[in-house]
């Protein structure tokens, strides 16, 4: 004789109701095991005579209601929640690289090329306020020139930090690489008196990547490490 295999699906045509009732009360804890065998269970509706509505229906229909919605909030927050545990360990990183840096040269690169690996992103841009390119002390890719105002007159004049989403890429931030952007997050660096203004630019592709609402302070955290770094690179006063 063949045995059956453990936690085998038996065959629907073989169970009746009988069968399912003698197994339920045989095993009274199934349910308490089981909560998620109740979700789709329906519960008797009772005979109260014409014109007269089943409360208690009622009650248990907008329970499950609530229940399944309390569910769908729970998987989102799960999810939010792994995102940012993932975003905060990418922005350690990025920290870290720029410890890591040997030379002045070396950590310009490091913002503008590793950042844009590790982030995950498409571009990534250092861009200095300045009368002339000749004005800056080195020459690298990511490094943009820009017009003296053009930080204050795309964040105004008192904000550090601002996200766009769906947008058309900026050619004076990213260059060649505008055609790829279509959401973007600006920071003002705050590096000292001595230096001209400066804007750390991240670009994405996607759209909804960054987005007016979303939480900045990894990003304002990033922005405020560098001006630290700089700083001391360039014996910098606060």
């Amino acid at each position: 004789m063949t045995q059956k295999l453990r936690g085998a699906k038996p065959d629907p045509a073989t169970l009746s109701a009988d069968r399912v009732t003698d197994y339920l009360r045989q095993n009274p804890d199934f349910f308490v095991k089981n909560p998620d065998a109740l979700k789709t269970i329906q519960a008797p509706a009772r005979a109260l005579g014409n014109g007269v509505s089943d409360l208690q229906q009622a009650m248990i229909d907008r329970l499950r209601g609530e229940i399944e919605k309390l569910n769908g909030n729970q998987h989102e927050l799960l999810s939010t929640t792994r995102a940012n545990m993932q975003t905060q360990s990418r922005i350690h990183e990025c920290v870290l690289s720029l410890l890591g840096a040997t030379s002045f040269e070396q950590l310009i690169q490091t913002v503008t090329t590793d950042f844009m690996v590790i982030l995950d992103l498409d571009i990534v841009t250092l861009c200095i306020e300045a009368e002339t390119v000749t004005s800056l002390p080195i020459r690298t890719r990511g490094l943009m020139i820009l017009t003296p105002g053009t930080i204050d007159a795309i964040l105004g004049a008192d904000r550090r930090l601002t996200l766009r989403g769906d947008i058309a890429g900026d050619p004076e931030l990213f260059a060649g690489g505008s055609t790829l952007v279509r959401s973007d997050a600006l920071v003002r660096l705050s590096i000292s008196p001595a230096t001209p203004p400066v804007l750390l630019a991240f670009g994405s592709r996607d759209p909804r990547r960054f987005e007016t609402g979303q939480a900045t302070e990894l990003i304002d955290f990033l922005g405020r490490v560098l001006e630290h770094v700089i700083r001391i690179w360039l014996h910098l006063p606060d």
